[in-house]
């Protein structure tokens, strides 16, 4: 496409977002969460079918896929909208707020459903434009239950035949950016995630005579601050890592030492390297500690989400993209990397691809106070959804094109 074609998607996606809107305010009054999204899973299919498409559902998830086939031969795109929500009691007090107890879209993928079939809309308008084709993944299990790696083991990547998709694309809402922006870098983008818990077992007796017991609150403590300063003495500071020790169970009551403390926590890294360092440093210095007061800890490191690494090459076509589309002030560099996590790092580990982040903080918030992401409070722009959309588009087919 040229570029008076590439910046008339934008005007057609704001055409579109009355529509947008519609189908993100029906997901999010009724949210749902994990591998199992039923009404979800119908509502993406009945619009793909309002279409002309053809949904593929998931055997072991409620995924969908669908294919948009261009006017001839070509390369295949992925491109992806995460469908499920999060365990949150919603306090934002909008008019559509979530009508199902405890759960709620907190991180904004009902937005990315309605974004993608807004995306889908455009692109079946346009199929006699592009060769190749579109490969939609509506994607259930983002919040922890690795639905990626599920639609990539039921076989994703040969859902639109051959050839396999030759590049991926999605994109997350967030406030931590300004609304209608693209936020964009190369190279690692998101962290990885791993959870880690410490049983620390000691010796339980009276609060009053610890000299008598082992007393593993104290052990844990100390363990507590030494995961800290290995952090800022073993890990390089320009391959950073992060421990936190978010959870801390011991003792029933005040005046009894336990057995045994529980530590409960997260490690986010950006490179192989350095996750295998910490998860080694992790149990070396738990079983270090532990054993030299006399007690035991058992540590278990339970691998999370690997990291998400942007191809410098598509993430710089994204970036271009996205300044012909919508000019250099609403595409800002990004420095820093996100400590947050996503599951589309399993495609980003088969296909060459990117994530980028839409802005979506109101303009009358303040970006000190927004809530953000993950906040039962938080509030997205919605006229940032016709920036996704047309962005989803328009780097579809400037991939298609550059192939």
């Amino acid at each position: 496409m040229t570029t008076p074609e590439i910046r008339s998607l934008l005007p057609a996606a704001e055409a579109l977002l009355p529509e947008i809107v519609a189908i993100r305010r029906r997901l999010h009054r009724q949210p749902e969460r994990g591998l199992s999204l039923p009404g979800t899973q119908a509502l993406v299919v009945e619009e793909l079918e309002k279409l002309g498409l053809t949904p593929q559902l998931g055997r072991e998830t409620t995924s969908v896929t669908a294919v948009i086939e261009g006017s001839g031969p070509g390369p295949t795109v992925l491109l992806r909208g995460d469908m499920d929500a999060l365990p949150l009691t919603e306090e934002t007090g909008l008019e559509f707020s979530s009508e199902v107890d405890g759960v709620m879209h907190a991180c904004g993928h009902d937005t990315h459903v309605a974004m993608l079939l807004g995306a889908a809309h455009l692109l079946v308008e346009r199929r006699a434009s592009f060769g190749g084709r579109v490969l939609l993944m509506f994607q259930p299990g983002e919040e922890g239950f690795h639905g990626a790696r599920v639609m990539l083991e039921e076989g994703l990547l040969g859902a639109a035949g051959e050839p396999r998709p030759g590049s991926a694309f999605a994109l997350h809402i967030s406030t931590n950016y300004p609304t209608s922006t693209i936020n964009i870098r190369p190279g690692p983008m998101m962290a990885a995630a791993d959870f880690l818990t410490i049983e620390v077992r000691g010796r339980g007796g009276h609060a009053s005579q610890p000299s008598t017991a082992l007393d593993p609150v104290t052990i844990a403590a100390e363990l507590v601050i030494a995961l800290q300063t290995m952090v800022t003495r073993q890990v390089n500071v320009f391959d950073p890592a992060v421990i936190t020790i978010a959870h801390l169970t011991a003792g029933t009551t005040n005046n009894i030492i336990p057995e045994s403390a529980f530590l409960d926590g997260t490690i986010r890294t950006f490179s192989e390297k350095t996750r295998t360092l910490v998860h080694e440093g992790i149990r070396r210095l738990a079983q270090g500690i532990a054993g030299a007061y006399g007690a035991t800890a058992e540590v278990e490191v339970i691998p999370g989400y690997p990291v998400t690494i942007n191809d410098p090459a598509f993430s710089e076509l994204v970036r271009a993209t996205a300044v012909e589309l919508l000019g250099e002030e609403r595409v800002p560099p990004v420095e820093e990397p996100v400590m947050g996590a996503e599951d589309f790092s399993y495609v980003l580990q088969q296909v060459p691809g990117a994530m980028a982040f839409v802005g979506a903080r109101p303009a009358d918030q303040d970006p000190a106070t927004a809530p953000v992401n993950h906040s039962n409070r938080v509030i997205f722009d919605e006229p940032a959804m016709a920036i996704g959309t047309a962005t989803y588009v328009a780097v579809a087919l400037r991939s298609l094109a550059a192939s």
